[in-house]
C-alpha cells in the first residue's frame, strides 16, 4: 500500500517549497498547475530530458500516469500532483459550457478517483498532493474544493495525513494535528504541533512508523 500526504495552505505558504529535498532522480512532478515550481536550480531537477515533469491538468492523465508509474516506471519513489484545484479548475473551464448535474458529478469522481487511488498503489511509493486551503468564517480551515460534491465528501477523510503549511513568524511550518482544520498525521508518527517546512522528515517519520 502506498503512503498518500496531502499538504494544504494558502497561497505562499509553502507547499511546493517543502518540496524541495526531495531527490529528482527518485520523483516524477504533475505540474497541474503550470506555473513551475518555486526555487532556484529547479528546471535542472526537473524536465522533459530527465523525463520526470508533465504539465498537464487533466484528471485522465493524472490517474493514468499514477497507474504507469505504479506499474512500469519503478525508479520512482515519490509522485507528486501540484495541485489538484489546478486539475479541478482546468476540467471545470473545458466544461464551462455544460450546464447539466452530469458535468458536477465527472467533475468529483475524477479527483476522487485520484485521491482514492493514491494509497492503493505499490509499497515503495509515496504520492504527494498539494491543495489550496479555505478558511470559513468560524475559522475552521479545510481544502478549497470547486463542487458541494466534494464539500460533502470531504477529501481529507481518505487519507491519514494532511498536513497544513503556514507562513508564522517569518517561518514556514506544517501543522500536523487539528487546531480548528482538517490537518492530521497518525497517532505517534509526528509528536510536534508544528515542524519545520520540509517534506523528506515526514516521509522518514512515516515510514518508521
Amino acid at each position: 500500500m502506498s503512503k498518500a500526504i496531502l499538504i494544504i495552505g494558502e497561497s505562499g505558504s509553502g507547499k511546493t517549497t517543502s518540496l524541495r529535498n526531495l531527490p529528482p532522480d527518485e520523483t516524477f512532478y504533475i505540474d497541474a498547475d503550470g506555473k513551475g515550481l518555486s526555487w532556484k536550480g529547479w528546471r535542472n531537477q526537473y524536465n522533459k530530458q530527465k523525463k520526470n515533469y508533465i504539465k498537464t491538468d487533466d484528471p485522465d492523465m493524472v490517474y493514468k500516469l499514477m497507474e504507469e508509474i505504479h506499474s512500469k516506471q519503478k525508479q520512482f519513489k515519490y509522485l507528486i500532483i501540484d495541485t489538484l484545484n489546478g486539475i479541478m479548475v482546468g476540467e471545470e473551464m473545458r466544461r464551462t459550457k455544460e450546464k447539466t448535474y452530469d458535468k458536477w458529478m465527472d467533475l468529483a469522481q475524477s479527483v476522487f478517483n485520484i485521491v482514492d487511488v493514491s494509497n492503493k498503489l505499490r509499497d515503495d511509493l509515496t504520492i504527494i498532493m498539494l491543495g489550496h486551503s479555505q478558511t470559513t468564517d468560524d475559522g475552521f480551515t479545510c481544502m478549497l474544493t470547486n463542487g458541494r460534491k466534494l464539500n460533502k465528501i470531504r477529501l481529507e477523510s481518505k487519507l491519514t495525513t494532511v498536513l497544513l503549511s503556514k507562513a508564522k513568524d517569518g517561518q514556514y511550518v506544517f501543522e500536523t494535528k487539528a487546531h480548528n482544520s482538517t490537518a492530521k498525521t497518525p497517532m505517534g508518527a509526528i509528536e510536534e504541533d508544528e515542524i519545520p517546512n520540509d517534506i523528506v522528515p515526514v516521509i522518514k517519520a512515516l515510514e518508521e512508523f
